[in-house]
């Protein structure tokens, strides 16, 4: 290999870059120890800058017809930083004294393990078709769910005192949830994607409702982002979850029909 294209890649890098700064701005300067508000959300601002720049780049390659195997793994090796790396890496320090520190440790790695296999298996798949939808939620999406609970308990530290009389804290349920996400990245579980979303096709006419209301709802709560971005991820993430479970319902269904069917028929 003596070339490459440039531009897609340097979306790539700015991807990777980002997320290394997330890193850095929690873990560069003060350890292990507290870290200032202020440093926790602008590492998530980091990582949501790093997944637009990743969708961004995926549509350059493809705007220009210039993808390429290079490409395709220098992307997965950011992403695994990213989404993966840097968002455990912030779900760790929040759970750090919340959880005992071996389960803060084992769902954390166990996130970032999955993610690693998540990519792996996306490559080979990548390599052989081209897919309209995910198999399993796709790593960045993986991040913006962890990251957007980090950023509304960082902002709204109240939460956790509006459920003290209750003997509720919302920290510990961040642990079960990396481990959901992590087994949802390696499952088969079908997510929409935005390869099939094209600006210079004809699309339908809701769609360009659609995207004008998002567009209104960012410009009206830009100043609670973090609560809106947690809402549309972990809606994404639920839509997902139930119409698989759905599908897996009426084809069990369909199946014991059937038997029930043909036995009626040979008796």
């Amino acid at each position: 290999m003596r070339k490459v294209i440039i531009l897609p890649n340097l979306f790539t890098s700015a991807s990777l870059f980002c997320g290394m700064c997330a890193i850095f701005h929690v873990y560069g300067n003060n350890g292990a120890g507290n870290v200032p508000s202020h440093h926790i959300e602008q590492a998530c601002l980091l990582i949501l800058l790093s997944a637009f720049l990743d969708v961004s780049d995926g549509f350059i390659a493809r705007l220009t017809n210039s993808q390429s195997f290079f490409g395709l793994n220098l992307d997965s090796l950011a992403d695994l930083v990213a989404f993966g790396v840097a968002p455990a890496l912030l779900a760790y320090h929040r759970l750090h004294g919340a959880v005992p520190t071996g389960a803060a440790t084992t769902v954390c790695a166990f996130y970032v393990i999955c993610g690693a296999l998540r990519l792996a298996r996306f490559n080979v798949q990548a390599t052989r078709e081209e897919s309209k939808k995910f198999s399993g939620i796709p790593i960045p999406g993986a991040a913006l769910a962890v990251i957007s609970i980090i950023w509304v308990l960082n902002d709204m530290p109240w939460l956790e005192s509006r459920l003290e009389p209750f003997h509720l804290r919302i920290e510990p349920i961040l642990a079960p949830l990396m481990v959901v996400l992590g087994t949802l990245m390696v499952s088969k579980v079908p997510y929409l994607g935005l390869k099939s979303f094209k600006l210079s096709n004809r699309q339908p006419f809701e769609i360009l409702v659609t995207v004008v209301v998002v567009a209104s709802l960012l410009f009206l709560l830009k100043e609670r982002l973090n609560v809106l971005l947690m809402a549309g991820i972990w809606g994404y993430i639920g839509i997902g979850v139930i119409a698989a479970a759905t599908r897996l319902a009426i084809g069990h269904r369909g199946r014991a029909n059937a038997v029930v069917h043909d036995s009626r028929s040979h008796s």
